[in-house]
C-alpha cells in the first residue's frame, strides 16, 4: 500500500496539471494562413515558449518558426505583455505572475508536404510542430485544441482523441500532440472496420480518376494483412490522410499517416509498387496504383516499426536539436522491405511484380557508387547533412539507407529462414523485438542483432558487420538459393552492339545538352567533365539535344571521341574513350529448374 501511495503521490501533479489550450483560426484561408491562439499556465515572472525545429520522421531541421509572425501576449485583464526573441525558435514573455497568459500568432501555411502546412480555400491539413508552440519544460502536460472552420468547411479529423465539443481534440502531451495532425475541409471520408478498430482514409481531392470506396477496400486488405503478421492491432483508431493533390511523400504518425499522391495514382494501371525508399519527401513519381498503395503499406508499416518499435535515440525526443541513430536501416530501410510484401501477401499484387519491386532495389543499390564510400549505418547517422540534401555528387559518395535498409531486409529474412529450416523469419525477429523495445523503451543496435541471432538460434555477428558496419558487396547467393530465385540474364539490344555507357546524366531542354550528374569510374568522368559543362559536338559535329546520347552509338567500344563542350562560356575539347555496357540484370525470377522444396520456401515467403 505504501508503494501504492507514493505512486499516487508522483503522479498526481501531472494528472492535476491544466492544459494548454489553443484554438484554430482560419479568416482567410485563401491567404494561407492559420491563426493560433494559446492559453497558457503560467504563474511566474516570466515564461518562455519554444517551437520544434523539425518533425519525427523526417531528419531534418526545418526551422518552422520561419512562418510565425504577428505574436503577442496578453495578461488575463487583456493587457498587453512584453516579450522578446532568446533564440530563433523560442519566446520569452513577462508574465508578471498571471496564473494563465494568452499568446497569439498567425502561420503562414503553404508548403504541400507530408512534413510541412497547408492551408487554402478548399481545407487545411497542418502538422503539429510547425504550428504549435509549448512552455519549455512542459511536454508532459496535456493539450486540447479547438478548430473554429470557415463556413464553406464541413468538418475536421484527427488521431487524437475527440473532446467533448465538435471539432475540438485532446493530446495527453506535447509528443502526442505533434505525432497528430490535423484535417480541416470537406474531403470525402470513407469508414472501414478491421479487428474492430475504427478506420478512416481521408480522400481530399477525391473526383472521378479517383475510386474512393475501392481504395478503402484495398487500404483495409493491408491493415489486415499487418494485423495477421503482428498478432493485433495497437490502437483504437487509424486515420489514413489521403492528400489527392499532384504532390508526393509519406510520414508516419502513432494513429494516423499523412500521404501525398495524384489524382492519377488510382487508375487502371498495375504496375509494379515504386521502392518507398524514395518517395514522399524523397520525391514524386509517375504515379500508378501499385506505387499509391506501396506508400500506404510503407507508412502503415511504421505504426510498429519505428512508431511503437524505435531506435533507443528517437526517444524522448528533442524538438531543438538533431538525434543522431545508426539504426535508421532498420527503422526505414526494412520499413520499405515490407510495403511491397505486404501487398503480395495481401493479394494486392503478383509475384511477378513483387520480385521486379524488389529486383529494382537491388539494381539501384548496386549501380550507386556511394555504396563502396560509405556504410549504411553512417548512412543512418549521416541523415541530417546528407539524404535530404543531396547535390550532383551524392550518388558517388553516399547511399540510401532506405534503399540499402530494404535489400538488407531481404537478405536477413532469408538468412534467418535458412537457420530455422524455414520454421522462423524475420517477422518473428521483429515481433520478439516489439516485446522486448517496445513502448518508451527503444533498442540499441546490438540489442536487435542479439534477438536475430536468437530467432535463428545462429551467430550472425560478422555477416551484421559486414552488412552495416562495411562497404563490401552484399552476397545475394544464400538468399537466391534458399528461394530458388536467380538475376535475370540480360543480352544487348537485338542480339547487336552494346549500349554505350558514359556515366552521364544530362538535362536536354531548350536544344542545350546540360551535364546535371556524373557518375565517379566511368567514361565522361574520368574524360574531366564537369556538372554544368554543356556538350556541344562529338568528332567535330553538332549535336542536338534530341540526338543525345544516340550519337555515340556511331562508335565502337574502344574508340575515342572528341567532344566540343563550354565550360562557363569557354569552349574547349575533351577526348572521351567510347565504353560498351557490360549487361547486368538485377531482375528477379524464379529459377526454371528450381526444386520442389525451393518453390516451397518460395510460396511460404510470400504467403502463396
Amino acid at each position: 500500500m505504501k508503494h501504492l501511495i507514493a505512486l499516487f503521490v508522483l503522479i498526481a501533479p501531472a494528472l492535476a496539471q491544466e492544459p494548454v489550450r489553443y484554438t484554430l483560426r482560419f479568416p482567410q484561408p485563401h491567404t494561407h494562413y492559420v491563426e493560433v491562439t494559446a492559453s497558457v499556465p503560467a504563474g511566474k515572472p516570466a515564461i518562455e515558449l519554444f517551437m520544434a525545429v523539425w518533425t519525427p520522421g523526417s531528419y531534418l531541421v526545418r526551422e518552422y518558426a520561419r512562418n510565425v509572425e504577428g505574436f503577442k501576449a496578453v495578461g488575463p485583464g487583456g493587457n498587453e505583455l512584453a516579450w522578446r526573441k532568446t533564440r530563433k525558435n523560442r519566446w520569452q514573455v513577462a508574465a508578471a505572475g498571471a496564473a494563465r497568459v494568452e499568446v497569439s500568432y498567425k502561420v503562414y501555411a503553404h508548403e504541400m508536404s507530408v512534413q510541412g502546412n497547408w492551408v487554402d480555400a478548399g481545407f487545411a491539413m497542418l502538422n503539429g510542430a510547425p504550428n504549435f508552440m509549448t512552455l519549455v519544460g512542459a511536454e508532459k502536460r496535456p493539450y486540447e485544441v479547438k478548430v473554429e472552420l470557415p463556413a464553406a468547411w464541413r468538418t475536421s479529423i484527427s488521431g487524437m482523441k475527440s473532446g467533448s465539443a465538435a471539432n475540438t481534440w485532446l493530446a495527453a502531451d506535447f509528443d502526442e500532440l505533434l505525432d497528430c495532425p490535423i484535417y480541416a475541409g470537406s474531403a470525402p471520408i470513407h469508414e472501414f472496420d478491421v479487428e474492430g478498430r475504427k478506420h478512416y482514409l481521408v480522400n481530399e481531392g477525391e473526383g472521378p480518376m479517383w475510386d474512393g470506396p475501392a481504395s478503402a477496400r484495398d487500404v483495409a486488405k493491408i491493415v489486415a494483412e499487418y494485423s495477421r503478421q503482428w498478432g493485433g492491432l495497437p490502437y483504437e483508431k487509424y486515420v489514413f490522410f489521403n492528400m489527392i493533390v499532384e504532390s508526393g511523400g509519406g510520414l508516419e504518425h502513432k494513429n494516423s499517416t499523412w500521404l501525398g499522391t495524384s489524382r492519377w495514382a488510382y487508375g487502371n494501371t498495375q504496375e509494379a509498387p515504386e521502392n518507398p525508399a524514395a518517395v514522399g519527401e524523397r520525391g514524386t513519381r509517375r504515379p500508378s496504383r501499385l506505387g499509391w498503395l506501396g506508400l500506404v503499406s510503407h507508412e502503415y508499416f511504421h505504426l510498429w516499426n519505428v512508431k511503437r518499435l524505435r531506435p533507443v535515440e528517437l526517444g524522448p525526443f528533442d524538438y531543438e536539436n538533431e538525434v543522431y541513430s545508426r539504426s535508421l536501416w532498420l527503422a526505414e530501410g526494412v520499413t520499405s522491405y515490407y510495403g511491397p510484401l505486404a501487398l503480395r501477401r495481401a493479394g494486392l499484387s503478383t509475384r511477378e511484380q513483387f520480385l521486379r519491386s524488389m529486383g529494382q532495389t537491388i539494381g539501384q543499390l548496386q549501380s550507386t557508387p556511394g555504396r563502396l564510400v560509405t556504410p549504411v549505418e553512417s548512412a543512418s547517422f549521416n541523415a541530417w547533412i546528407q539524404l535530404y540534401r543531396p547535390n550532383e555528387n551524392s550518388p558517388n559518395t553516399a547511399i540510401s539507407y532506405y534503399t540499402k535498409g530494404d535489400v538488407v531486409g531481404f537478405l536477413l529474412d532469408a538468412k534467418i529462414r535458412k537457420a530455422t529450416g524455414g520454421a522462423r523469419s524475420l517477422d518473428d525477429a521483429l515481433k520478439l523485438a516489439y516485446t522486448r523495445y517496445g513502448g518508451s523503451r527503444g533498442y540499441t543496435p546490438e540489442q536487435f542483432r542479439a534477438v536475430c541471432n536468437e530467432v535463428a538460434g545462429a551467430d550472425f555477428s560478422a555477416w551484421f558487420k559486414n552488412a552495416l558496419e562495411t562497404t563490401e558487396e552484399l552476397d545475394y547467393k544464400e538468399a537466391l538459393e534458399w528461394y530458388g530465385l536467380r538475376f535475370r540474364s540480360e543480352a544487348p539490344r537485338g542480339g547487336g552492339a552494346p549500349r554505350i555507357q558514359t556515366g552521364i546524366t544530362a538535362a536536354t531542354s531548350s536544344g542545350r545538352i546540360v551535364v546535371s550528374g556524373l557518375r565517379r569510374g566511368t567514361a565522361g568522368y574520368d574524360a574531366g567533365l564537369n556538372v554544368d559543362d554543356e556538350i556541344l559536338a562529338v568528332n567535330g559535329y553538332r549535336v542536338r539535344a534530341e540526338q543525345w546520347p544516340s550519337r555515340l552509338e556511331n562508335y565502337k567500344p574502344g574508340e575515342t571521341v572528341e567532344l566540343l563542350i563550354s565550360r562557363r562560356d569557354k569552349l574547349m575539347t575533351l577526348k572521351m574513350p567510347v565504353v560498351g555496357d557490360k549487361p547486368q540484370s538485377w531482375g528477379l525470377e524464379p529459377k526454371p529448374d528450381a526444386t520442389g522444396e525451393q518453390q516451397a520456401r518460395l510460396k511460404a515467403w510470400l504467403r502463396e
